[in-house]
Parts: C-alpha cells; structure tokens; sequence
C-alpha cells in the first residue's frame, strides 16, 4: 500500500509555476509601454499645437487673399524643363498677356528641406523665361510661384519626368453677388 503524501509537502513553490509568470506578464508590458509612451510625450514637441495660433490665421487668411489676387489677375503659368540644356523655360501670363515682372519659384522637396529651390525669374516683354534649374531627382515636387512682392501666389505640385509639362492656372473669380 501507498503511504498517502498530503498535497502541501509534494507542491512546489509559486515563483517555479510558469502561470503566474504568464500572468503577470501582461500588467508588465503595460507598464514598459506606458513608460515609454510618457518618455516620448515629454521629451518630444507636438508640431500640431501651435502657441500663436490668432497669428498663423491670419497668415493662412493672407495666403488665401494671395490666391484671390491671382484668380483676379487671371495669372497662368507653364514651364517645361530642358534636360540638354538644363533650363527651366516658360512663361506667365496675366490676362492671357505676357509678364515681364520678375518673380519667385520655390520647388519644396516632399520630405528634405535640404533639397529645396529658390529661384528669382525675369522674364522678357512677352513673358517668356529660361533659367538655369539643376533637376535634383524626380519626385512630387511642391511648386510656388509669387509676385515679386509675394502680392499674388500659384501653387501646384509636379512630378517631373511624369508631367512634362508644369502648367498652374488661377482659378476664375468668382461672380459677384
């Protein structure tokens, strides 16, 4: 016959079961996550909110009062971009006439500030423009032109060699009431 053993001599004690572990194992990650979610928040700015936030909307009213002037001017812009000569050639057009004003193209790279471009354009009586323009790469390119005084702004983006041809019109004013 088999001498009974009670059950408290034979067990063995907790910390050498696996269950209690794989429980506890979830409370833990929390707090690991939790922690590093808190180092993050508090060691990283949020881009998102802004402290003078009146101030950039009335700089986000401006931009737009931009876009108005040059649907009033009736602005339109073509370039094409010459690879045997390296030369960004064009012109703008305000009222279907020629510019001879010189202004601004800013090309913004989609994710390297590094790689942006400034170019100032003068162009000849009818409107017509070649300037040297070192094509990076062929990316989305975010494109801006301005008056020379940043009074009136087209805005586009372009993906060169897929789009040939830069085209940006201003949209029509609208009716009046």
């Amino acid at each position: 016959m088999h001498a009974v053993v009670p059950f408290f001599e034979t067990a063995h004690p907790w910390y050498r079961h696996r269950w209690p572990w794989l429980l506890m194992l979830g409370p833990l990650l929390v707090l690991v996550g939790g922690s590093v979610a808190a180092y993050l928040a508090y060691t990283r700015s949020d881009a998102m909110v802004v402290g003078d936030y009146y101030e950039r909307g009335k700089a986000i009213n401006q931009d737009l009062r931009r876009d108005r002037v040059a649907s009033i001017l009736r602005l339109a812009f073509e370039a094409r971009y010459v690879q045997q000569t390296g030369t960004l050639d064009g012109r703008l057009l305000e009222f279907g006439q020629g510019v001879a004003k010189p202004f601004h193209l800013h090309f913004a790279h989609p994710t390297l500030p590094a790689r942006d471009l400034q170019l100032e354009v003068q162009p000849d009586a009818s409107g017509k423009f070649s300037v040297a323009f070192p094509m990076r790469e062929p990316v989305r390119w975010q494109v801006l032109v301005e008056g020379e005084q940043r009074e009136w702004r087209l805005s586009r983006s372009w993906h060169w060699p897929r789009q040939p041809v830069l085209e940006i019109h201003a949209d029509a004013p609208a009716a009046a009431d």
